[in-house]
This record gives C-alpha cells, structure tokens and sequence, in this order.
C-alpha cells in the first residue's frame, strides 16, 4: 500500500531529532534523559550478565552502536568476497517468514526477497558463491552453518550477542548522532562507552575505502530510499529533481514507485542496492547508487589472522 503523509512526515520528523534536532526536540530529548538511563542500565546489565560460548568457528562481527546503517552490510560485502568459505549470519529484519532460513546456498538463491528480507538478498546478489542464513536465533544459524562446512562465519549486525564469543568490529555511523545518548533520547542503542569492547574500529580510509557512484544515471532523476538514515546520501540530492523517503526496510508498491515518476515526469529513479532488490522485478526505470567497499591491506592481514 501507499505510504500515507502521515507515516512520512513521522519518519521525517524521527530522522530530524536522531540527526539535525531543533530546539523543540532538543527539549524532549533532555526531558527523555530518565527513560535512556533505564535503557542504558538494562544494557549494561545484560552485557555483564552473559558468559561467553565458544562455537568452535570463527565468527566475525560487524556491527555499529547506533540505529540504522552505517555501511555495515558493504564492508560484510567485500569481506566476503575477499575471503571465501564464509556463511553470512543476520536476523533478516522485517521479512515475511520466521525462524532460521537458508536464503542462499553456494550462490543458489532459495527464497525471494519478501521472505528474506531486503539485507539477505542484497547478500545473496552481491556476494560470489553466497551462502546466507537468516534466523533471530543466531546460535541456531551458527551452529548450522558449522555444521554444513563454513569456514568462518560473518555476522551482520552482531555486536548486542555478547554471550557469543567472536571477533567484534564496530563501524562508526556517518553522519553522527547529534547526542551521544541511548534511545529514546539519542540514536545509540548501545552507550557511546561501548566502542571500548569493540576488538577492531574500522574507520573510513584506513581499514576500508568508500567509492560511491551511479550506474545507469537520467538526466531527471528522483531519489526513492527506505534505508534508516537518508542524510547518508546526501551527495546525490544535487543530481535528483526530488527526494522521497520512506521508513527503513520499508516495501515498495510498484504503482506508487510508477506514480511517483509521473509526477514528477521522471526518467529513473535513484535508488539503493538495498532497495533495488525489493524492486528489480517491477519493470521500471531505475539508476542505481552503488558504494564500492575497498579493504586496505592491513585489514585484509587482520581479517586473515582472525579467520
């Protein structure tokens, strides 16, 4: 169905307090400080609580402390792509199935994108001889893609499973938060504090290299995007005659998608990969934003060793 204005303006609203707050928000964030306390003690609680289990595979972690993207699933990408053998292990938000599934085996694709998830499928498309696991229970994932002869496996999004012993690496988010408090009154969904526990922080332009580019580029072009954070692509407002965004993993209609490009009289719309694969069956003009994920040499010696 159709995004209501609603649902928009909530959305833009959000992505304003998290990121550029007014005043106004700036108030109620402070006023929220009590709430983010609690949620912060609760954290901690669960962090000291768990012991870790060792599952006798090489686990890596790549994870951020904030909500939303932080080019997690791009670096997961080249890591995977770099070092073979790997079961990419995620908990396929806002999919059309539950438990564990096997989205894509030794690059066979074995479900579609609505029962995946759009992050799942961006993996099965984007990785050579992909092999992805979906399944809120990731012991359950780990143990079957031991079991099934990983090499090592690559967690997206893992950091908040402390009792799993693995190799932890935090991406910091770009843009940044605009206060360093937990949820409700900030962005982070872990303490600021935490970078601390990260085994790695894989910083822009020393562990990894960003290069973003447009494939398939119009002369009018409108950005369509569900990902958390939009303010990210922020670069490519200056080349669209709009910018629509929707919530994050949000699903697209096709007659929406068709009628936003004639309202605006639109050649393509602008879109990620990420939103791509929710949409590449529908048949309409669409230009592509692309971020290629380039590791650096002492990354890739890290990686190595921990695999």
């Amino acid at each position: 169905m159709p995004k209501s204005s609603f649902e928009q303006n909530l959305h833009a609203w959000a992505n304003g307090y998290f990121y550029r707050p007014n005043l106004p928000q700036k108030l109620l964030a402070y006023a929220l400080l009590p709430f983010s306390l609690i949620y912060t003690a609760i954290i901690w609680i669960k962090k000291i609580l768990s012991r870790k289990k060792d599952f006798g595979i090489k686990i890596l972690s790549v994870g951020n402390l904030s909500l939303g993207g932080s080019g997690k699933t791009p670096l997961c990408i080249a890591i995977a792509n770099e070092f073979k053998g790997a079961f990419i292990v995620l908990r396929g938000y806002k999919r059309a199935s539950k438990g564990m599934l096997v989205v894509c085996k030794n690059g066979e694709i074995l479900a579609d994108t609505r029962t995946s998830g759009d992050e799942a499928m961006e993996y099965a498309i984007s990785v050579k001889d992909a092999n992805v696991i979906v399944s809120e229970n990731r012991d359950e994932a780990i143990e079957f893609a031991k079991n099934a002869g990983a090499r090592y496996v690559l967690m997206d999004d893992g950091f908040g499973k402390f009792h799993i012993k693995k190799f932890d690496i935090l991406l910091r988010p770009t843009p940044k938060p605009a206060l360093n408090f937990t949820i409700p009154s900030g962005a982070y969904r872990y303490p600021v504090s935490f970078y601390k526990f990260a085994d790695f922080i894989a910083e822009p332009d020393q562990a990894h290299f960003r290069k973003s580019r447009i494939e398939n580029p119009t002369p009018k072009m409108v950005l369509v995007t569900g990902i958390a954070n939009p303010a990210r692509l922020e670069p490519f407002f200056k080349d669209t005659l709009a910018q629509i965004f929707y919530p994050d993993h949000y699903s697209f209609c096709k007659d929406e998608l068709a009628q936003i490009l004639k309202e605006h009289e639109a050649s393509s719309l602008l879109m990620t990969r990420k939103d791509y694969v929710k949409v590449r069956d529908f048949g309409l003009p669409i230009s592509l934003i692309t971020l290629e994920t380039t590791l650096s040499e002492e990354f890739k010696t890290l990686i190595q060793s921990k695999i």
